[in-house]
């Protein structure tokens, strides 16, 4: 073997499961096909649960230390959530994906992890052993597993010919970064009476200072293919039809059209081959959703690929990256396209999805309401199929950040072993068979016992027998 896991794909996907192989004490190539790593900033926006699991690994304080990245409200079809950045211990922040690429390029290379650039995959052969990729550039790698992190266009999807189920597009919007003037609204979402629709979004400023953001047009007429380039005159004429002479474009920075295509394959692992991130769900870009779900697909893989290759995965514990991630990405989709139907996304202005939309945003505006949807959209809600979820209400969902004394969970978490919380000191002998993988915390912690997996979701909690939860998450005891 040339390698442990080989990723392919250097994004914010592939890059968040290399830190996390780095962390598991896993050998890891990470290869990509530009020569050089992109400077658009795609995904704009980092969501609670992400923030959470970047703060477990003690990373979410360097990241934030690269520059302004404001904290926003969120919204759902465009109707603002207002208690969005109260809700969750880390509200939503503005941190565009190329600064995430950019941060993690570095943190990586500060732990002897270079992305080997160049790398083109065509070519793919999988045994019992190990997977085979083949490269353009006449390169071969041998490697134990290998997950595509490889992105709407995946050639790893389509080297497996992986069904990839959906619905295709049939609309484009433009999004563009951009520096506007005049008197640019402070609320995200702005209609016209035609149908035509604009979005912003804060991107933090350039290094003059300069507010950057990020600009969102659709309608009924400004549906063009995706290879028509994005003109500074398509921009101005948008600006123009919602907001009249109020608000002028001054800079356009990047600019590409989105499609609204909505698919997932039907098999998040085909064998040793895993797939992640865009590779295994594409969908509108609404909410700041997409980049973050790929990144935690990617902390779910990390930790269970590395006890494969360490020996002490439990059996199917691979099998439950499916079986935990694809029904978290379809309930994505889901939103997403109920997003995209209430906001009119293509400017039909039809009196049926007016009428939705009006009784929506009335809906919207009760708090509890507002709670439900900002737990959907940041991923808080979700809540993974596991043993336990039908008699305890923490199991299968984000652990909560507790004040454990000398250390809040959050902390003990970065070591990338699993916690038991055992404030009685009532399992200090059975766990002491997994002490490799789990670490304890006794007296001192006011809490109930809780077992809590290395991607930072309660595993067992409750006085019920402890071993037969170690043995299904952490293997045979030493």
């Amino acid at each position: 073997m040339d390698t442990d896991v080989l990723v392919v794909g250097a994004g914010p996907t592939g890059m968040t499961l290399a830190n996390e192989l780095l962390l598991a004490g896993v050998s890891t190539v990470l290869v990509d096909k530009l020569a050089q790593r992109g400077d658009l900033s795609k995904a704009g926006g980092v969501q609670s649960r992400t923030l959470e699991a970047l703060d477990q690994r003690g990373l979410l304080e360097p990241l934030l230390a690269t520059g302004d990245h404001p904290v926003t409200t969120g919204h759902f079809a465009g109707v603002p959530l207002p208690l969005h950045s109260n809700r969750h211990r880390l509200p939503w922040r503005s941190v565009p994906q190329v600064v995430i690429e950019g941060f993690f390029e570095q943190h990586l290379a500060a732990h002897g992890l270079h992305a080997r650039r160049d790398h083109e995959l065509v070519g793919l052969a999988q045994d019992d052993d190990g997977v085979t990729a083949a490269f353009a550039n006449g390169a071969t790698l041998r490697s134990r597993y290998l997950v595509a992190a490889d992105g709407a266009h995946s050639t790893v999807r389509s080297l497996l010919r992986a069904e990839f189920p959906g619905q295709p597009g049939t609309v484009t919007i433009t999004s563009a970064d951009v520096r506007l003037g005049g008197a640019v609204p402070s609320t995200s979402h702005t209609w016209s009476e035609d149908g035509h629709w604009a979005a912003l979004f804060p991107l933090g400023t350039d290094p003059q200072g300069r507010q950057l953001r990020r600009l969102v047009l659709g309608g009924p007429d400004r549906s063009l293919p995706r290879e028509v380039p994005v003109t500074e005159d398509e921009i101005r004429d948008g600006l123009s039809t919602v907001f009249g002479t109020r608000v002028h474009l001054l800079e356009l920075r990047y600019a590409r059209r989105i499609t609204n295509a909505s698919r997932q394959v039907e098999r998040y692992r085909h064998g040793r081959v895993f797939l992640a991130g865009d590779a295994a769900h594409v969908h509108l870009p609404l909410s700041a959703q997409g980049m973050n779900t790929g990144m935690q697909d990617a902390l779910n893989l990390g930790w269970k690929l590395g006890a494969a290759v360490h020996g002490w995965a439990p059996k199917n514990l691979l099998d439950t990256y499916h079986a935990e991630r694809h029904p978290a990405g379809a309930a994505v989709l889901r939103n997403v396209r109920a997003q995209s139907l209430l906001m009119d996304w293509a400017g039909t202005r039809d009196p049926d999805v007016l009428a939705a939309r009006e009784i929506f945003t009335a809906l919207a505006q009760l708090p509890e309401v507002q709670q439900h949807l900002a737990d959907l959209t940041s991923g808080m809600s979700v809540r993974y199929p596991m043993p336990g979820t039908e008699t305890h209400p923490l199991v299968g969902r984000p652990a909560p950040d507790l004040d454990l004394g000398p250390a809040r969970l959050h902390e003990l978490l970065r070591s990338g072993h699993g916690v038991l919380l055992d404030p009685a000191d009532t399992f200090a002998t059975v766990a002491g068979a997994w002490s490799d993988r789990v670490d304890r915390v006794g007296q001192g912690a006011d809490t109930e016992p809780m077992l809590i997996r290395p991607d930072g979701y309660v595993c067992w909690a409750g006085a019920d027998d402890l071993e037969p939860a170690l043995n299904r998450w952490f293997g045979e005891p030493r």
